[in-house]
């Protein structure tokens, strides 16, 4: 009864977001999964192709406090996560709190603020907490980054480092739209106001239920050592000058949970783990000068770990 009504809450929040977001399933359903297993999303492609508006849908399905932050070089920390003011009247200090205490943040076009701000993050994203003036203050769950970037124009964009890119969960590209589904697209827009027309499915206590689920999903040995060998095949291969962390195999778990319970499991199967592969690690893979020369891409080196490791049975 209860997995009929959590497939019933994740199907109703998917359909709220594709009355928007027209033919992009598999985009919609890993933002989903961000969402449901408490992880951070990094959402690349080139402009105009719905980032903003995909998780701007999200945030209004789901009935929780959003805030966009966009990010330019003059951005500062403090306006990502507050500030103490000392009042001298009263010779007191107030804490004024930022951007970050919210339910959903929306960091739109992360890479174009300095590194000193988008390490502003780095303790939200991995700790639920930031810390100011010594003093740390507990962010309300669920808490969702949701960054978006643009690959292609380089021009005054800082990019992310290593340590943060390893704190999303997974890194989601939208892609061009067929004819068809441009034409949808078209059609939908005739009108101004299309995602704020869109009504809330689901609320806070929902949310909170289906990352209990997720919690409750069963992750077999023999699936965790299938995962730890994918992950020592990139910290192995010659195309690879840094594989992935502990951390990482982490996220690929936990993704591969939320698949399962989305697909109405609570047990994970090793097709959820080939599934999520390269979402959950392919940003988090540093690839060698030699990997370019021969055409090499995170994808690829990560196809051939598929390919290559051995695939447990269902009992093991």
């Amino acid at each position: 009864m209860a997995e009929n009504m959590n497939l019933d809450l994740i199907k109703a929040i998917r359909n709220n977001i594709e009355t928007v977001i027209v033919g992009k399933k598999q985009s919609v359903e890993l933002l989903i999964i961000c969402l449901i297993c408490g992880g951070h999303a990094l959402i690349e492609d080139v402009p105009g192709l719905g980032k903003t508006t995909m998780v701007s849908t999200l945030a209004n399905s789901v009935d929780l406090p959003f805030q966009r932050i966009q990010f330019t070089p003059d951005v500062l920390p403090s306006d990502i996560t507050g500030f103490t003011m000392y009042h001298a009247a009263s010779g007191e200090k107030e804490f004024y709190p930022g951007a970050v205490f919210s339910n959903i943040i929306l960091a739109d076009e992360i890479n174009r603020t300095s590194p000193k701000t988008q390490s502003a993050l780095l303790q939200a994203m991995q700790e639920k907490q930031v810390t100011i003036d010594g003093i740390t203050h507990e962010l309300s769950e669920p808490f969702m980054v949701c960054a978006t970037q643009n690959p292609v124009e380089l021009t005054g964009t800082y990019p992310l480092p290593e340590a943060q890119l390893d704190r999303f969960l997974v890194k989601i590209s939208m892609g061009y739209p067929s004819q068809s589904e441009e034409i949808s697209i078209m059609e939908k827009n005739r009108e101004d106001g299309s995602v704020s027309k869109v009504k809330a499915v689901a609320n806070k206590k929902d949310i909170i239920k289906l990352r209990e689920a997720v919690e409750n999903v069963k992750c077999a040995r023999g699936v965790l050592s299938y995962i730890a060998e994918l992950a020592d095949f990139t910290r192995n291969h010659e195309d690879v000058s840094l594989g992935v962390s502990p951390r990482a195999s982490i996220a690929l778990m936990r993704a591969s949970m939320g698949l399962a319970l989305m697909e109405g499991r609570d047990y994970v199967l090793p097709d959820d783990v080939q599934k999520m592969v390269k979402p959950v690690l392919s940003h988090r893979l540093i690839l060698n000068p030699h990997a370019y020369i021969n055409n090499q891409t995170a994808d690829s080196v990560l196809e051939k770990a598929l390919q290559i490791t051995p695939v447990p049975g269902i009992s093991e």
